[in-house]
């Protein structure tokens, strides 16, 4: 029976002759009981920890309610379940799992930081701190995969692409891009593939304005790396793919300097164009005689110990006419040209999906701040909370979700029902009986060092 302090709504559904009524009147109760996932994957990275102490706190101590650490957390984990805003917060400011997750009593702690609170927070990163974060960020990534996979690492891959970031305000540096025909940014992302596993492991993200050069920030990302890398994984070869927008002769330079192997997408111009014509010549008629998509292959030296890739491709589709897409790389790879296109450069085409897991999944692109560094700042926890769902994934690989996205892991282990209860020993969730990946979540749990 209703009683007039608890709200409630009364259903009536088709074919059930009974009355449904809907109450929100449990008070230990959350829909993000899954996300103790997250913070026993953030507890075995480290991340949290070493990112809040990356940030100068500059507040007068005896005033400070939430230290810096909770806010950044109830940022990363917000991003992580599913709340991109800071205006979220005054709706999850007494959830019970939100507040175990800052590592508050789930029912008698401290109410989270509010939006405003969040804001000023979000606002009072300086330069400095931003370099440290991003530093720290990569660390922890990069020393988490040094001790999974020990010395033995051979080759590493980093792929690097850009995207844009439309913007609707005020926001600093939010300049018109012709390309994309709209003002925005145009964040940088880097990925790292060890040997010759499938997934790319996000390890930097550098906001950019919305106009300028696309190599811009490369060469000191790339720097930073290197020397990390290096450091970590003495023996292992290091090779950069990335597509035409970001092969230019500073950055060519700049790669053979420092030793390493390259695979870089290349524009097409007269030269290169009258280069492949023959090529090409050679593909239509292959794509004549059998109707279906021909692609041919050749290589051509420059004066350094270079090359440049063609591939000359004639596409065939039903009831259109035939198609030339000619496509070029510069490698200093001596691998035969099939190879160097189809087995190493091709790959990188991944770096698609994770824009898109970063954009759709953990609100990269909620870079509505009118200060630009308040906005990179968002752009590292997107980025943070992304790290944790790639933690995640990996350790998800022998459950049904081994290929899960972040919106599907969300949806499938975190995006779950639970009451809270606390006793004096210990902390219990109460999760549904018949919650359909129970086997999974407990599976992973147990990775996690569960008992």
């Amino acid at each position: 029976m209703a009683t007039a302090c608890i709200a409630h709504s009364a259903l009536r559904v088709h074919g059930i002759s009974k009355p449904i009524i809907a109450r929100f009147d449990q008070p230990h109760a959350s829909s993000d009981g899954g996300a103790v996932l997250l913070k026993a994957v953030d507890d075995r990275l480290g991340l949290t920890w070493q990112l809040a102490s990356a940030i100068r706190d500059r507040r007068q101590a005896g005033k400070v309610a939430h230290p810096l650490r909770d806010l950044l957390r109830q940022r990363v984990f917000g991003l992580a379940c599913g709340y991109p805003d800071c205006n979220d917060a005054a709706r999850l400011v007494d959830d019970p799992i939100h507040k175990l997750l800052l590592e508050r009593d789930p029912l008698d702690g401290a109410a989270l930081g509010s939006q405003p609170t969040l804001s000023r927070f979000e606002n009072a990163v300086g330069r400095a701190d931003l370099y440290r974060l991003g530093t720290a960020l990569a660390d922890a990534v990069l020393t988490s995969h040094r001790e999974r996979l020990g010395a033995g690492v051979r080759l590493i891959t980093i792929d690097l692409d850009a995207t844009d970031d439309p913007t609707h305000g005020q926001q600093e540096f939010a300049l018109f891009n012709g390309y994309y025909d709209t003002w925005c940014y145009l964040p940088l992302i880097a990925t790292v593939t060890f040997n010759t596993e499938p997934l790319q492991h996000v390890v930097a993200a550098l906001l950019r304005p919305g106009t300028g050069a696309a190599t811009r920030g490369v060469r000191g990302l790339l720097r930073r790396l290197f020397t990390k890398l290096r450091a970590l994984f003495p023996h292992a070869r290091l090779r950069v793919r990335a597509d035409a927008g970001f092969a230019d002769a500073t950055l060519l330079a700049f790669l053979d300097a420092a030793e390493v192997e390259y695979v870089l997408g290349l524009a097409g111009n007269r030269r290169l164009d009258k280069r492949v014509r023959r090529l090409l010549g050679r593909a239509r008629m292959q794509a004549r005689t059998t109707g279906e998509t021909a692609t041919r292959y050749a290589a051509r030296r420059w004066e350094r110990k270079r090359r440049i890739i063609m591939k000359a491709e004639v596409l065939c589709y039903p009831g259109r006419t035939r198609k030339d897409n000619p496509r070029f790389l510069v490698t200093n790879l001596p691998h035969r040209p099939a190879t160097v296109y189809t087995r190493l450069y091709c790959g990188r085409g991944d770096m698609e999906n994770r824009l898109k897991e970063l954009q759709q999944g953990l609100a990269m692109d909620r870079t509505s701040c009118s200060r630009f560094a308040a906005n990179q700042l968002r752009l590292l926890c997107s980025v943070a909370a992304y790290v944790l769902f790639q933690a995640l994934q990996s350790w998800a690989r022998t459950t049904p979700l081994g290929s899960a996205q972040v919106w599907t892991l969300r949806e499938r282990l975190v995006k779950v029902a639970v009451w809270v209860e606390r006793s004096v020993r210990r902390i219990v969730l109460h999760l549904p009986q018949a919650f359909p990946w129970r086997d999974a979540w407990r599976e992973l749990a147990q990775v996690l060092a569960a008992t």
